[in-house]
């Protein structure tokens, strides 16, 4: 059976446990060691804070291609740093060919 993760700092994972999910806290830890940890246990969706997307993107690459784990970036407890959106961005141009999202800036 397929679970979910939430990866990220305390402050910003916790609440995610009171809905039912697996929270992997990365204080003491490598954020990448912990992702793959993630993925090699039947976690099909995580989420990652953004505070520490740019620690795991070498990481995130070995799973870029594959169906499993779909690896999801959300703001942590400071606020959205936009990279979700961005990653969004760039999954649509590469599938249609042409950037069709509205830019808010």
């Amino acid at each position: 059976m397929y679970k979910t993760a939430v990866i990220g700092d305390r402050d910003s994972i916790l609440g995610f446990k009171a809905i039912g999910m697996d929270v992997f806290d990365i204080n003491g830890r490598k954020p990448s060691e912990v992702l793959t940890e993630c993925a090699k246990n039947n976690y099909a969706v995580i989420f990652v804070t953004e505070d520490i997307l740019h620690m795991i993107n070498d990481e995130m690459e070995k799973y870029s291609e594959a169906s499993l784990p779909a690896i999801i970036p959300i703001p942590g407890n400071k606020g959205s740093k936009g990279l979700g959106m961005e990653n969004i961005k760039k999954a649509a141009e590469k599938a249609i060919g042409a950037d069709i999202l509205f830019n808010d800036n």
